[in-house]
């Protein structure tokens, strides 16, 4: 078994760790730095540098270097065994990037470990795109013998900007298409997670990875991140996280008429009928908010409980919460780990106490963990509110927290209507043995995924997205990659 402490003790020493513009490895031109501290403790884990303006045109010069210069000679063929030979080399190091991501991030290690099946999946799958993007022969009404044919050519230099709750996957969605397609890719992860992201490009660079093709740039996204947005080199943005910040991304990209997609905010619901098989329903339910420390904006963290067995459904999800364990990532048998940082932790405290301020009642939770091995980090109790109403903060607007708002509802056409009144329409699962209300169910809710008798699955070959303010685009599956190519309809005329 790994000994993950010590592994972690040799990962990172609290040096300075540059980012990648054109194949070199720089400091940002103001020299400043971003310190990266493990959310579990508070210790210095690494510096990065603190990039600008001026950095994201260096990398959006050398993106476009490439894109027309050496890569845009590289066949399907050669794309795809690059993403091949990636995949192989993240096998290899796959430990070492979960660990990353863990004392980075503070995402428990046993999940980070769980996610290598989707992330070397999404690798292997956008190869096999590589070589499937065509175009077509179109029969036409013009006079004479003319000729029409579509081709699919990539997009060009693309702008990505990723949040820090997953920086592997989110990484591996934004360049993954991107390489299959042949665009070139400027990417700014989070300030709050940055490591792995340059791991992931030191590796690329090692499977042979050309100069100029993957750009990291580290730096805060009022500064790197609207830069990028805003470029008139960018061809396409794309961006996950806060609904407010994909709306300033997107009004950006009306400088150049950039494509922008977007995978934004959350409330998800979370609906349970009263056929419900209640052994399998409640961790399922409860793990899809209390996972990653609810940090993640597919989570169900809007519980609609038929009222037959509302009572008994929320007691038993408290329980399951109560029985979580609260700790440091790297601790294998950790099921909680830190809120990233003291600003989030502050915003979750916000809430736990306006839940009561509006009359909602702590089934369990509801405060800070606090103990000798928590300190210096940020953990909260998985929360349980019942007593809760539509009309609550709690119940309205996306914690990004370990929190549930329990509800009861009486028939499926008031919980469809409850669950739809909201701006948000990223997910939603639905609990019941009735194919029919299965059926009846998914259809009717506003949602880019709804899941049944299930929670969070995600796979390369399956589109997600949101709707409504939960943004547009899809990440996944043949519409994912149709997001990188442009299309050009080439007429001949035979005669």
């Amino acid at each position: 078994m790994t000994d993950w402490k010590t592994k972690a003790a040799t990962l990172y020493d609290g040096s300075f760790r540059p980012m990648v513009i054109g194949g070199q490895w720089v400091a940002a031109q103001s020299e400043e730095v971003i310190e990266a501290r493990n959310p579990a403790d508070g210790t210095l884990l690494a510096t990065v540098p603190r990039g600008s303006k001026a950095d994201i045109d260096k990398a959006v010069a050398a993106a476009r270097k490439a894109f027309d210069g050496p890569w845009s000679k590289w066949t399907p063929f050669e794309r795809q065994n690059l993403l091949l030979k990636i995949a192989e080399k993240f096998e290899a190091e796959w430990e070492t990037l979960c660990l990353s991501d863990t004392l980075d991030m503070g995402m428990p290690i046993q999940r980070t470990l769980g996610n290598s099946r989707r992330v070397l999946g999404m690798l292997r799958y956008y190869a096999g795109q590589a070589v499937a993007v065509h175009g077509a022969t179109i029969p036409n009404s013009f006079p004479g013998e003319i000729y029409s044919q579509t081709v699919r050519e990539p997009v060009g230099v693309v702008g990505a900007i990723i949040p820090w709750n997953a920086p592997i996957a989110g990484s591996i969605w934004k360049i993954g298409p991107a390489l299959a397609t042949g665009c070139t890719v400027v990417l700014k992860p989070s300030e709050e997670a940055s490591l792995t992201v340059l791991l992931i490009a030191k590796l690329m660079e090692e499977a042979g990875l050309p100069e100029g093709v993957l750009n990291i740039v580290t730096g805060h996204g009022a500064e790197a991140g609207a830069a990028l947005a805003e470029h008139p080199g960018v061809d396409k943005i794309v961006f996950t996280g806060s609904t407010a910040t994909g709306q300033a991304i997107a009004r950006a990209g009306t400088v150049n008429l950039k494509r922008v997609s977007l995978e934004l905010g959350g409330k998800s619901p979370v609906i349970v009928c009263r056929d419900a098989d209640i052994e399998k329903a409640v961790p399922v339910a409860a793990m899809s908010v209390f996972a990653n420390s609810g940090q993640i904006c597919i989570a169900g963290s809007r519980l609609f409980v038929a009222r037959e067995i509302h009572d008994e459904f929320t007691r038993r999800v408290a329980e399951f919460a109560a029985n979580l364990r609260i700790g440091h990532g790297i601790d294998a048998d950790t099921d909680i780990g830190p809120i990233i940082s003291a600003r989030q932790a502050d915003r979750i405290a916000g809430y736990l106490a306006a839940g009561p301020n509006e009359g909602a009642e702590v089934l369990t939770g509801g405060t800070r963990a606090e103990g000798e091995d928590l300190t210096g980090g940020h953990f909260f109790h998985p929360t349980v509110f019942g007593g809760v109403n539509d009309d609550m903060s709690i119940a309205r607007e996306e914690i990004f927290g370990p929190v549930i708002s329990a509800m009861p509802f009486d028939d499926l056409d008031e919980v469809v209507t409850r669950a739809n009144a909201t701006p948000y329409g990223l997910a939603a699962g639905i609990f019941t043995t009735h194919l029919g209300t299965a059926h009846r169910l998914a259809h009717r809710i506003k949602a880019g995924s709804v899941w049944v008798n299930m929670y969070h699955a995600i796979d390369p070959a399956v589109p997600f997205g949101g709707m409504k303010m939960s943004g547009y685009g899809r990440e996944g599956g043949a519409e994912h990659v149709e997001e990188y190519l442009e299309t050009k309809a080439i007429w001949i005329n035979a005669d």
